[in-house]
């Protein structure tokens, strides 16, 4: 699975991370990629989505959900 957007490599490095003590520095830089891009989606369309932003805010939505159980599973152990 290669990256479409640019956050997509701080979620993929996340969710693919094995060594468990490293999870928390990489979700929250992975939520820090998707936030930058949540501000600039925000500005740069106004309100506006086009196609391409509505594919990629759905795919956000999808990221963060998979952060949130990464997050609980990694609390969990």
């Amino acid at each position: 699975m290669s990256p479409t957007y640019g956050w997509q490599r701080f979620y993929q490095d996340a969710v693919l991370e094995t060594d468990r003590s490293r999870l928390p520095v990489l979700i929250r830089a992975a939520h820090a990629a998707i936030d930058a891009r949540m501000e600039q989606l925000g500005h740069d369309h106004l309100g506006h989505d086009d196609q391409g932003s509505t594919e990629e805010r759905l795919a956000i939505a999808d990221a963060i959900a998979g952060l949130r159980v990464l997050k609980h599973e990694a609390d969990s152990n």
